[in-house]
């Protein structure tokens, strides 16, 4: 770092914030690039190890992923590497499989690995592990999902507004008899979803016996296409569904067909997150988009500053806070005017 800073006519703290992504932006521009210049000059790469000692910090966050197999997580993996990377660390990624045993052996290992803090996108809303995780004061950050006692800073798409628009736009196609897909009501998203269902129904004036709820147990196809079965067999005069997520949605699919019902001719179907390839469903699914990069990019954003407050104040300062992400939603051509009626 001395020979770096020599070639570069700076002091060495100087040389050395200029190399740190989490310092670079307190150095000028002009010498934060001569500093640069200088260290590929001279072949120098900062040293992790060093740093951390120095710090007392790994540099390294655990991110808790509850499926791997789900097309949501990835792009929330990728917003939160790209935004730990620019600032020094490295994610650490660990797959639950939605259970909650391994959910807190993976928990452990990571804590093992003396990591500065989580990302957690498995969050249920009664969470043991996480209490206790609040209680020894491990910063960290939810992403996606939140606990019912919001102990911890959660960043979310804007699921109430996106199912509002969901259910707008088949009211607006001409829909009354329209029914909700629910997600599992363990977790923060199927109850938040659920509720804005009901509350948009109810305001334009559609009672709960043309506006049936029905719960899927899981997000999956699986759950998807059993619960609609369940549904159509209890309220067969449905004309419109709004799916908790995009993978129930395309389990709804499935049993369309199976019933030999024709989306949108006979029902039309809406999901939720406009995951990747959402546009190639047979057929291609109107859906509520959710930036899921940017929920990853936003909770790692977070994390970083409950970090820098941590080393500055000794623990991490109270910031429970919830930011909403805007949705949209993107129509497409599984949704269409109800059938007449008698055809």
């Amino acid at each position: 770092m001395s020979d770096v800073a020599a070639l570069a006519g700076v002091h060495k703290a100087t040389a050395s914030r200029a190399l740190n992504p989490s310092t670079s932006g307190l150095v000028n521009t002009a010498t934060a690039r001569r500093v640069k210049m200088a260290a590929e000059q001279l072949g120098f790469t900062p040293n992790s190890a060093a740093r951390s000692l120095r710090t007392n910090r790994s540099f390294t966050v655990g991110v808790l992923l509850p499926d791997l197999t789900n097309p949501l997580f990835p792009p929330v993996a990728r917003g939160i590497e790209e935004v730990l990377n620019a600032g020094g660390y490295t994610a650490l990624l660990a797959n639950t499989d939605n259970d909650e045993a391994k959910e807190r052996t993976q928990f452990n290992a990571l804590l093992g690995r003396q990591v500065d803090g989580f990302i957690v996108a498995t969050a249920q809303r009664e969470h043991p592990l996480l209490d206790e995780a609040y209680e020894s004061g491990v910063p960290i950050v939810l992403v996606n999902r939140c606990t019912d006692r919001r102990l911890f800073p959660w960043v979310s798409g804007d699921d109430a507004t996106g199912m509002t628009l969901a259910v707008e736009h088949l009211l607006g196609l001409g829909h009354r008899a329209i029914a909700h897909l629910a997600g599992p009501q363990t977790m923060s998203t199927g109850v938040t979803r659920a509720r804005a269902f009901r509350h948009a129904v109810e305001t334009a004036g559609i009672g709960p016996q043309s506006a049936p709820v029905a719960v899927s147990r899981a997000y999956t196809t699986q759950a998807g296409e059993y619960a609609t079965h369940e549904l159509l067999e209890r309220h067969p005069d449905t004309t419109a569904i709004c799916a908790g997520n995009d993978l129930i949605a395309l389990g709804a699919l499935h049993a369309l067909k199976a019933r030999g019902l024709r989306c949108p001719q006979d029902l039309s179907l809406v999901g939720f997150n406009d995951m990747q390839f959402a546009d190639e469903f047979q057929p291609p699914l109107t859906t509520v988009h959710v930036p899921h990069f940017g929920l990853g990019a936003e909770a790692a954003r977070l994390l970083l500053e409950r970090l820098d407050r941590y080393e500055e104040k000794g623990h991490p300062a109270p910031m429970a806070k919830t930011v909403l992400l805007p949705v949209r939603l993107v129509v497409r051509a599984s949704t269409a005017a109800p059938p007449p009626r008698g055809a």
